[in-house]
Order: structure tokens, then C-alpha cells, then sequence
């Protein structure tokens, strides 16, 4: 996020993927953990970074509700594409644009690695995943203090489509949220539609009697793959994209 304060990513201990290049990048208040099967720049990534969050703040300042909107909002026809992509995404899910920033910037610096030859990339940006992979991957799912946490992983197969995985929560993030699950998980087809929806799905669940509204929600969107919904002991799970691992499993885990 742009505005937001740093919080260390813990749950990156997690990770097993040993046939992947990584690396760390933090860039002002961004955080980045960039894994592709090709060595990249250190350098190359910085400045792909600094250019789309430059674009953000500069659209910032044109206009300021851009910001602190909390639903969806119209922007310029000369707006960069990163700044509409936000907005349509928003718009899809009836939040604000900025409720997206994170896919965005991850989906933004991974198109861009993909261009640079590499075949699979996977980029998390404080709980927010862009992947494009080519064998299946183990993603986690960190979820606070429930039972869960360290517990719960999903199959990734890239027959499915999922280019985005993005969390929301309201007891572990520090992003605004209007609701009180402690994690909702959206598989999309974007990264950007994924981190718009799940902060729209989060604000929708303030007990487990929820739960049925905020699926129902999300089934009529068209590019969302799958949701996983955690309150404290409850879950909830739709979408062909769900496919639960066992404990144990290894892989790449996310909050």
C-alpha cells in the first residue's frame, strides 16, 4: 500500500519453492517477495516499481479523492492504464480504487518480468499474489491467531487460470476494513480484481450467518475462481479453484 506503515512479513519463513529465484524488494512503503525462474536485476525491479507507485501518486495528486474513496470513482480519460485497471476493479467490486493498489502493483511488476522471458513468476506484495506458474503450487493461507494459521494450503494448478490470490482481513491487516473475518482468500484470473474483491467480501461478514451472503456475492463476478472465508473456528469455501492440501504441505504461504 501506498499510505501504510510497514509490517514485517512473518509468514515468509514459510516458503519452499527451491526452483525459484528470489528476491526481496522493498521500495518506500512497498514490500515485495519476487520469485521467477529467470535471475533479475535488483535494479531492473526498483525502477519498475518507482515508476507505476510514481504514477499512482501523481494521479494522486490530480485528484485527491482518488485516495480516501471508499466507492467506486470515475477517473480521467488520459489516466495511466494502472490507475483504470484500479477503478474498473473497484468498480466490479464496490469498493475504492486504492482498495486494489497492492494486486496492482504486483500484477503491474510481474507482467513485466514476464516480458523479460521468464515463464513463471510469482509476486506477493503484503498478502497480495500475482503467479504465473506452470506446475502446480502450495499456497497458504495466514489467518491471525485461528486455528487455521500454518494449517491451511491450497493447490495451485495452472490449468485453472489463477493469476491472483489476494487476502483481506480485519484482525490482521492493517488496511481499513468494515467487517470481522480474520481472512478472506479470492483466486481470480487478476491480481487486481482479486484484491478489489477480497477487501469487498471481507467488509461484508460481520458473524459466520455471513458467510452464504459473501459467497453468493462473489459467485456473480465474472474472473473470481474461488473464495476461502475464515472467522475464527468457522470456514467456508466455493469455487473450482479450491483445492485444499493437507498440513504439510510446502509451498508459497501469504496473509
Amino acid at each position: 500500500m501506498l499510505v501504510n506503515k510497514y509490517r514485517r512479513r512473518f509468514y515468509r519463513k514459510w516458503i519452499h519453492t527451491n526452483d525459484l529465484f528470489r528476491q526481496h524488494l522493498c521500495v518506500e512503503e512497498t514490500d515485495l517477495d519476487i520469485l521467477s525462474d529467470i535471475a533479475l536485476k535488483g535494479s531492473f525491479l526498483k525502477e519498475k516499481v518507482l515508476f507505476y507507485r510514481q504514477q499512482i501518486k501523481d494521479y494522486i495528486l490530480k485528484d485527491k479523492r482518488f485516495l480516501v474513496a471508499l466507492k467506486p470513482l470515475s477517473v480521467s480519460i488520459d489516466a495511466p492504464k494502472i490507475i483504470k485497471d484500479m477503478a474498473e476493479a473497484s468498480k466490479v467490486a464496490g469498493v475504492g480504487p486504492m482498495a486494489a493498489v497492492a494486486g496492482a502493483v504486483a500484477q503491474y511488476l510481474g507482467e513485466d518480468i514476464l516480458r523479460e522471458g521468464a515463464k513463471e513468476v510469482i509476486i506477493e506484495n503484503g498478502g497480495d499474489i500475482f503467479l504465473e506458474i506452470k506446475k502446480m503450487r502450495v499456497v497458504g493461507i495466514y489467518a491471525g491467531e485461528t486455528k487455521f494459521s500454518g494449517r491451511l494450503f491450497l493447490k495451485i494448478r495452472p490449468q485453472v487460470g489463477v493469476r491472483g490470490i489476494c487476502t483481506s482481513s480485519a484482525t490482521v491487516s492493517h488496511s481499513l476494513s468494515f467487517g470481522n473475518a480474520d481472512a478472506v482468500t479470492i483466486l481470480a484470473k487478476d491480481a487486481i480484481l482479486a484484491d478489489a474483491v477480497a477487501t469487498s467480501a471481507c467488509n461484508r461478514i460481520k458473524t459466520e450467518l455471513d458467510f452464504e451472503k459473501a459467497v453468493d456475492f462473489v459467485k456473480k463476478i465474472r474472473g473470481v475462481l474461488g473464495i476461502v472465508v475464515i472467522l475464527k473456528d468457522k470456514l467456508a469455501s466455493w469455487g473450482k479453484a479450491i483445492e485444499f492440501v493437507e498440513k504439510g504441505g510446502k509451498g508459497y504461504a501469504h496473509g
